[in-house]
């Protein structure tokens, strides 16, 4: 078992380099499986989410090692056009490779889905997508099993703009005869980030960033190179995490076009903030103040996967700040977890309202969730004493090595690893 000790107290300073975005990784390592030849995934984060979709690869019958911060991935021998239960269960977006494998097979079979526990995230809006394009869809014994060897392109309307709908039904769209129109489409950054790979590897997409995405399918695609964009979430991590503690930071990479939500709630809290085209440099005195209610939506809108880290900023800011989480019903498992720490939080049904407290003390924490994980370690860098974060395989989902990063800016935090006897 390994778990993350932290040393709270310290004002954090310096630079450090944003990692690749997960959210892009994942979708752009399915999309591969449409093509047949070799992609190279320039700055691939080194995740155990990463590393899940690459054992899906290789069981359909594909490969994929490492050559440093790069990721090859060799499609061409890949036939296989079902995924094992145990690989589905690790995460969520292991529903990605539906579309991708009916596309490339005729066929697909897999369970549902795992991932974090953030409360009912049905996939009827993947499967509605993959019937509007002719796929005949049943579920048998816990299965869901795809047939379309002919698809044809459609007018898909995702009745709520689903990231992995949308992606989902790009990556088969881009097997089906015709065009394709996805309407209400998603809007998050990672859309765009997936589009430009397909187009490097021959699809023609077209409309990612806005409500509407055209794909124009049965394109000869072929392997390319691309360079993954910074993550967004992890930049907004280390934003809260000094905006929590005080000090000046610099993130390389990081782009304030995509953070403009977080970062507007971040300069409201009394946070000085600037970029240079570069990179993003934030400076804060200490304590925050409270701000007004953040409410979490789609793209542009503030990010779910934000909502527990600016929570971790504002721990101890000056005031009561209300969140209001309108995506996920079980995206508060952190605040329990908090409380240890000695925060005020009251949770009533959507709503969170968080009451700045002076002072927080270290305590044994135990992540709850990716993005919760993250902000108990981004809480324990404010509280006196140490804060000892466990079950950090959360953790490890999405950032690469969050450890290192935040010593690298003046934390005293480390990782240490215990073995039952």
């Amino acid at each position: 078992m390994s778990v993350i000790l932290v040393e709270g107290g310290r004002k954090l300073s310096g630079a450090v380099t944003v990692q690749g975005a997960k959210n892009s990784v994942l979708p752009m390592l399915a999309a591969t499986v449409l093509c047949t030849g070799v992609c190279r995934v320039q700055g691939c984060p080194k995740l155990s989410d990463v590393d899940t979709a690459a054992q899906i690869i290789g069981h359909l019958g594909g490969s994929v090692h490492r050559e440093g911060a790069d990721l090859v991935v060799d499609t061409r021998n890949v036939t296989g056009w079902e995924i094992p239960r145990e690989l589905m269960r690790r995460m969520r977006s292991s529903v990605m490779f539906l579309g991708a494998i009916l596309a490339r097979c005729g066929r697909a079979k897999c369970t549902y889905p795992g991932g974090c526990d953030l409360g009912p995230r049905p996939i009827d809006l993947h499967l509605a997508a993959l019937k509007a394009l002719g796929a005949r869809v049943r579920e048998e014994d816990g299965n869901i099993l795809c047939r379309g060897e002919r698809l044809r392109g459609a007018e898909i309307f995702l009745r709520i703009p689903s990231v992995g709908a949308t992606e989902n039904a790009i990556l088969a769209a881009c097997g089906a005869e015709g065009v394709t129109t996805i309407s209400n489409a998603a809007r998050e950054p990672e859309i765009v980030e997936l589009q430009e790979f397909l187009r490097k590897m021959g699809a023609c997409v077209q409309g990612a960033g806005t409500a509407t995405v055209v794909v124009e399918g049965r394109k000869k695609l072929h392997g390319c190179s691309h360079r993954v964009h910074p993550d967004r979430i992890v930049a907004a991590t280390y934003l809260c995490a000094a905006a929590g503690t005080g000090g000046c930071i610099y993130l390389r990479r990081a782009d304030y076009r995509e953070l403009a939500a977080p970062l507007c709630v971040l300069r409201e809290s009394g946070c000085e903030i600037c970029s240079d085209g570069g990179g993003i440099r934030l400076k804060s005195r200490g304590r925050l103040r409270a701000v007004s209610p953040v409410r979490t939506s789609p793209y542009p809108g503030f990010p779910t996967d934000d909502q527990a880290l600016m929570m971790a900023a504002l721990l101890r800011s000056r005031g009561d700040t209300v969140f209001v989480e309108n995506l996920f019903s079980n995206r508060y498992r952190h605040v329990e977890q908090m409380k240890k720490l000695g925060a005020q939080i009251q949770v009533r049904e959507a709503a969170a309202i968080v009451s700045g407290v002076k002072a927080l003390r270290g305590a044994a924490v135990q992540a709850t969730d990716l993005r919760g994980g993250a902000a108990l370690v981004a809480a324990g860098l404010q509280a006196e004493g140490v804060t000892r974060v466990e079950e950090i395989h959360h953790i490890e989902r999405g950032y690469a090595d969050i450890v290192a990063d935040l010593a690298g800016l003046g934390a005293c935090i480390r990782k240490e690893d215990f073995y039952e006897s």
